[in-house]
């Protein structure tokens, strides 16, 4: 998306609104208190509920405070006047949801001529005729759409295969661990405890969803694999990506109170498969795949210990990229893929270059 065109270098700063203060919302507020964000203006911040709106400005280090006592009720209109009443030349809304509800006015944003900074997959990563009118709305209207912490919180993926089409290269193959805690998960899966006394160790240290289910459907890395599909030229919609989860059918759709009471029912069958990958001299990776012709798919594969991410350690995401001339090894792009803080690095980052010149 940061290939299209891009408005003039900013006058006077930018103005900001920040949706959502969870984890990535409050590292970003940490972060617009720094002299980096020196030419950054928080006009308003909100929550799905209420919001606190001053267009003179709000200080970061008070807003969750101020937001916290707001009994002012959610109204996007004015989250977009204090924007405008601002007097800034940028301006910017940053998404640090989760929400489909927001992700769904993104593009109405970008055509009424605000820029859209958003860690928020649901815009990209879902349905093709969504991402389809989000690229047709940032060109007319010339708006910049920052999609950054949308994949590897942060790591330079995204900007990476956008630099090697620009020099003409074709992307061949991608493969990938695009999930922390997946990651985390079959790196330590070795058969020294069973699958699912490392699945609550991960819930307990905050690495999984609250329901491990979502992280283990591969929904999630699913929306990844189709951004990066995307951006390397392949329009494809959600349901042309293969998805091969490891949770059993019998506890797809039980309470998660029942499912946590049966995770045992986990073990059996991955034992069985990480003990035939051992045999062949393999380990489990949870792997996102692309080919060149546009075939994608995510699931659990038996990887070979030259595969680069049969080196994963701690829940970092990797991403190996073979191209026409990245063809004898690929390029390797590895590093933490979850967090608070890198991932509110991108969308600053993000926000940041609208006033850098190209």
């Amino acid at each position: 998306m940061n290939a299209l065109p891009s408005p003039a270098p900013a006058r006077g700063g930018i103005a900001i609104v920040l949706l959502g203060v969870g984890g990535v919302g409050r590292a970003l507020l940490d972060l617009l208190a720094t002299p980096a964000a020196g030419a950054l203006h928080l006009v308003a911040v909100a929550d799905s509920r209420h919001q606190w709106v001053n267009p003179r400005g709000v200080v970061p280090a008070q807003a969750q405070r101020l937001l916290g006592g707001s009994t002012r009720p959610r109204d996007d209109e004015a989250l977009l006047a204090a924007l405008r009443d601002s007097g800034l030349a940028e301006q910017v809304i940053v998404d640090a949801t989760a929400s489909g509800e927001v992700a769904a006015h993104h593009a109405d944003w970008l055509a009424r001529g605000y820029h859209v900074v958003s860690a928020n997959k649901a815009a990209l990563g879902e349905r093709l005729e969504g991402w389809q009118r989000l690229r047709h709305a940032s060109r007319q209207a010339r708006r910049r759409y920052g999609d950054a912490a949308t994949v590897g919180a942060g790591l330079p993926v995204l900007s990476t295969l956008l630099r090697l089409r620009q020099c003409g290269d074709r992307l061949r193959a991608l493969d990938g661990v695009f999930s922390g805690s997946l990651s985390w998960l079959f790196n330590h899966f070795d058969g020294s405890r069973p699958f699912s006394e490392l699945l609550r160790e991960a819930r307990e240290r905050g690495y999984t969803e609250p329901d491990p289910r979502l992280d283990l459907g591969g929904a999630d890395v699913a929306r990844k694999l189709l951004i990066l599909a995307r951006a390397a030229g392949h329009a494809l919609d959600a349901h042309e990506v293969a998805i091969e989860g490891v949770v059993p059918a019998a506890l797809a759709t039980v309470t998660l109170d029942e499912f946590l009471a049966r995770l045992g029912e986990l073990d059996a069958p991955l034992e069985q498969r990480r003990a035939e990958a051992s045999r062949e001299g393999k380990v489990l990776r949870f792997l996102a795949r692309l080919d060149e012709h546009g075939r994608a798919s995510v699931g659990l594969v038996a990887v070979p210990a030259t595969h680069p991410a049969a080196r994963l350690a701690g829940n970092d995401n990797l991403f190996a990229l073979t191209t026409a001339r990245y063809h004898a090894q690929p390029l390797v792009i590895q590093g933490p893929g979850a967090g608070a803080e890198v991932t509110a690095q991108a969308l600053l980052g993000d926000v940041l270059a609208l006033a850098a010149p190209d």
